[in-house]
C-alpha cells in the first residue's frame, strides 16, 4: 500500500484532472502539448517527441503527475506556466493513430487545433536542430497526418526535432524506429533542453500577446 502522502498527492492530481475540464478558461489560457511516438518504444528516434515532453514535464515539475485517461488513451499530465495551464500528452496509441488521442483530449478541453501543439521527429532536419512550423502539411509524418485528419485542421504549431536522414532510402524505416546511437545520445541532453527552452518561450509569448489583446 503507498504512503499517505503519496496517495493523497494521486487523488489530488485526479481531482485536479476531473475540475480542469469544468472550468472555462479565455483564449490563450490553456494549451495542449503532445508528443508523437509510439508507447513502449520511448528511446527511438521516431519518439523523439516523446522524450521531449519528458523533459517539459521535469522542467514544469510535474514529472511525477502523469495520470492515465482512457477517455484519450493517452498519459496526462497538467502544468503551470505563468498564468496559463498546459495540458501535456503523451498517446497510448501508435503512431499512426496518435492523432485520435490528441483529437480527444482537445474536446475535452475545449480547445482549438491552434491551441494544440505537436512535438515531432523530422527527417529533413539533422540531429541537433529545432523548428517551430505554424500550420502546414504533414510533410509526410503519419502521426502528424493523424493528427491532421483526426482535428480536421492543420492549424497546430509543430516543433519539428530533427534526427537526421539515412543515405539509403530503402533503410528509412528501419532507422527512424531504431535506437540512438551512442553518439546520438549524447547529443539529446542538450537538444531536450533546447527543445523545451523554445516550446516554453513561444507559448508565453503566445500567451502573453492574447491577454493584452483581450
Amino acid at each position: 500500500m503507498p504512503p499517505a502522502g503519496a496517495l493523497r498527492a494521486t487523488l489530488w492530481r485526479r481531482s485536479a484532472m476531473n475540475w480542469s475540464l469544468l472550468e472555462p478558461r479565455p483564449p490563450g489560457k490553456r494549451w495542449l502539448v503532445a508528443g508523437l511516438g509510439n508507447p513502449g518504444l520511448p528511446s527511438t528516434r521516431h519518439s523523439v517527441g516523446l522524450a521531449v515532453l519528458g523533459q517539459l514535464a521535469r522542467r514544469l515539475g510535474v514529472a511525477d503527475g502523469w495520470a492515465r485517461d482512457r477517455r484519450c488513451a493517452a498519459d496526462l499530465a497538467l502544468a503551470s506556466l505563468d498564468d496559463a495551464q498546459l495540458v501535456l500528452l503523451r498517446p497510448r496509441r501508435l503512431m499512426n493513430a496518435n492523432g485520435r488521442s490528441v483529437a480527444r483530449a482537445a474536446e475535452l478541453f475545449g480547445l482549438t487545433a491552434e491551441e494544440v501543439y505537436l512535438v515531432h521527429d523530422e527527417l529533413d532536419k539533422p540531429l541537433g536542430k529545432l523548428a517551430l512550423k505554424l500550420g502546414g502539411s504533414s510533410r509526410g509524418h503519419n502521426g502528424v497526418r493523424s493528427c491532421i485528419s483526426c482535428l480536421n485542421s492543420s492549424a497546430m504549431p509543430r516543433l519539428r526535432v530533427g534526427i537526421g536522414r539515412p543515405t539509403e532510402p530503402d533503410t528509412v524505416k528501419a532507422y527512424v524506429l531504431g535506437c540512438f546511437s551512442a553518439a546520438e545520445q549524447e547529443l539529446l541532453p542538450p537538444l531536450l533542453e533546447r527543445a523545451t527552452d523554445l516550446l516554453l518561450d513561444h507559448i508565453r509569448e503566445r500567451s502573453q500577446g492574447l491577454s493584452r489583446l483581450s
